[in-house]
């Protein structure tokens, strides 16, 4: 049959309805998945167009996989970390919604406070077992989202989980009938969509999900979870590795809106900002991300990354407060006592840091030249050197100006008496055998013997 299509305007073929295929056998895509070997990245050369929708945004499971993976949070870190996802999100919601755990007393303390702020964004969802009570408990505390886990590859459904496809088909449907008799709106986290038969199990089952949403009148969000971090975003990759082809193939032969398409990844294989970011590119509204990126193994899609990712493709922050970043990085690592690895993007140590003497000469000249971005506008975290032996005159320079705030004709040079001294002092340090950086109370203490108290107006 041919009819005009509402997402292209085109006259098109009528789409093929694919039918679950229930297999004997599982099958486990040993030639790409040989478990003994590194997976393979193969190629169908097939490619679909990009469509990004006209909104995207950013949903939050610091919560929830980010609590798998480290000690629990307290009622009062999870408290404080969601005000200031609220903060960054801004008014318009880009952080959309952040799910949380209800099973033990804590969980549900938490999440109570965090409804009781009143805030509209990120809207409190939850993660919950496949069982009825389960259901009638976050209804009851009045929560209107809730995610299911619906496993989808063979691995799961033959090996964790002893079912036949059908089997397993039946079960999720029966659960997510539950989850509309209860009045809530079920996600459904199609765990290892990356090892999972596509068009054998995972586009006929959400197929299946949408006719039930249909008759219910209740949307089903369907989040893509890239549990093992398998997906890869290349041109023409081949299923069911394709980022890419998983989310075109969901919007097209399952008939998901953009706004119930989430993205879920991991970076076992450092691909998952990548995947999130070519997921919104392909035709998904959601990415869900955990702050600093803290997860399941390798972790999750680090929250802040994707609120730069946001900015770079829309041309804006959209009301969000990119400066939150650095209050939460402060308050995991001076609060929580989490180490963040200095060279973190955005938020480690030694993100805007620079220790090279050549670079410091150009920090001096202009920040613009060595800083990726305006660091204390967009992130109230200026460009910062690190003092060794290797940082050269303008290094030191540089660092002088910084911690003593000199500006204008106060700035000193490299060819200053201070900065000169200052110098030989720490290649003597160094030719003694030091080896860690200098630190800047330590600088200051030589900077009082070279000049004295009163150095720099009075600034030591």
């Amino acid at each position: 049959m041919i009819e005009k299509s509402p997402k292209t305007n085109l006259m098109e073929q009528s789409i093929y309805k694919y039918s679950l295929q229930d297999v004997d056998e599982p099958n486990l895509y040993r030639d790409i998945y040989p478990y003994d070997e590194i997976p393979k990245v193969c190629f169908n050369h097939r490619h679909v167009p990009i469509s990004m929708p006209k909104e995207v945004w950013i949903t939050d499971t610091t919560f929830r996989d980010g609590q798998q993976s480290r000690a629990p949070y307290t009622v009062e870190q999870i408290v404080h970390l969601y005000k200031l996802l609220n903060r960054l999100g801004g008014k318009k919601g880009i952080i959309r919604q952040s799910e949380f755990f209800v099973y033990t007393k804590k969980d549900k303390e938490a999440l109570l406070r965090c409804m009781d702020l009143g805030y509209e964004f990120p809207e409190i969802t939850t993660w919950i077992r496949a069982k009825k009570e389960d259901f009638n408990l976050v209804h009851d505390i009045g929560i209107k989202e809730t995610g299911i886990l619906v496993s989808c590859s063979d691995y799961h459904i033959f090996k964790k989980l002893g079912l036949s496809r059908r089997e397993a088909m039946d079960h999720y449907l029966g659960v997510v009938k539950s989850a509309f008799d209860a009045g809530i709106r079920p996600r459904c986290h199609l765990e290892d969509i990356t090892r999972a038969d596509f068009y054998g199990f995972v586009v006929p089952f959400v197929n299946a999900l949408t006719e039930l949403s249909e008759e219910a009148n209740i949307p089903v969000k369907i989040r893509m979870c890239d549990t093992m971090g398998y997906g890869v975003s290349y041109p023409g990759v081949a299923l069911p590795r394709s980022v890419p082809g998983i989310v075109y193939g969901l919007h097209h032969f399952a008939d998901v809106p953009s706004e119930m398409l989430e993205w879920h990844g991991h970076n076992d294989f450092y691909q998952g900002v990548t995947n999130a970011v070519s997921a919104w590119l392909y035709g998904a509204s959601g990415v869900n991300c955990s702050l600093l990126g803290i997860g399941e193994r390798t972790g999750n899609i680090p929250l802040e990354a994707m609120v730069m990712e946001y900015a770079a493709l829309t041309g804006s922050f959209d009301g969000m407060d990119p400066t939150a970043i650095t209050e939460i990085a402060d308050y995991f690592r001076r609060d929580m006592g989490y180490d963040i690895p200095p060279m973190t993007p955005f938020v480690g140590d030694n993100f805007n840091v620079t220790r090279a003497g050549v670079h410091a000469d150009g920090l001096m000249k202009d920040a613009e030249i060595y800083n990726i971005f305006d660091t204390e506008k967009i992130l109230n975290r200026p460009a910062e050197v690190a003092i060794s032996n290797t940082s050269g005159l303008a290094g030191i320079a540089y660092w002088i100006n910084k911690h003593y705030y000199l500006t204008g004709e106060d700035r000193v040079t490299k060819q200053d008496p201070v900065v000169v001294k200052l110098k030989a002092k720490i290649d003597e340090l160094y030719e003694d055998g030091r080896t860690t950086l200098m630190g800047d109370d330590e600088l200051k203490e030589l900077v009082r013997g070279i000049a004295g108290d009163t150095a720099f107006r009075g600034r030591v």
